[in-house]
């Protein structure tokens, strides 16, 4: 061992519309920052490599997975997790839909299609069911919800 001890760094993050500061190495993953700094838990593990979906978050309005996003990229930056979705405790139209299509099984890559399906709502409003596909084609889902998923956005953006 060479004694040397990890470069922290001060980031200033502005996560969910409030101003927070965490000291940690510039590469730890923002997922977590969020988690395990933040206490923000919503926000879900699941492949560590970006490609199954449930770490996904919004950064400056786009979601991106949090798992290979280091913390030292969001300095700065907008960042929204499923905590910060909701309005004044109110659910959105997609999280509504979501509970009335009784989307989630098992629940655990639920916060990453939400925020996945709200940035396709945001960008499309008036989606069809093959630009559905495409946006969420990059969220797994083990409990094989992909139908109820189609439907709570179709449902969502109705209203």
């Amino acid at each position: 061992m060479d004694g040397s001890h990890p470069v922290m760094s001060t980031y200033d993050l502005h996560v969910n519309g409030r101003r927070q500061s965490v000291d940690v190495e510039p590469d730890t993953p923002l997922l977590w920052v969020l988690r395990d700094h933040l206490g923000l838990a919503g926000t879900k593990y699941g492949c560590g490599i970006g490609q199954c979906g449930a770490c996904t978050i919004h950064l400056d309005g786009r979601p991106v997975r949090s798992c290979t996003l280091p913390v030292s990229a969001a300095a700065g930056r907008e960042v929204t997790t499923i905590e910060g979705l909701a309005e004044e405790g109110k659910l959105t139209p997609l999280q509504e839909a979501w509970c009335e299509h009784d989307v989630a099984q098992c629940g655990y890559c639920q916060s990453g299609q939400i925020m996945t399906a709200a940035a396709l709502l945001r960008d499309n409003p008036k989606p069809d069911e093959k630009a559905i596909d495409q946006a969420m084609a990059g969220n797994f889902c083990r409990c094989a919800t992909y139908t109820r998923i189609r439907q709570a956005i179709l449902t969502a953006a109705a209203k």
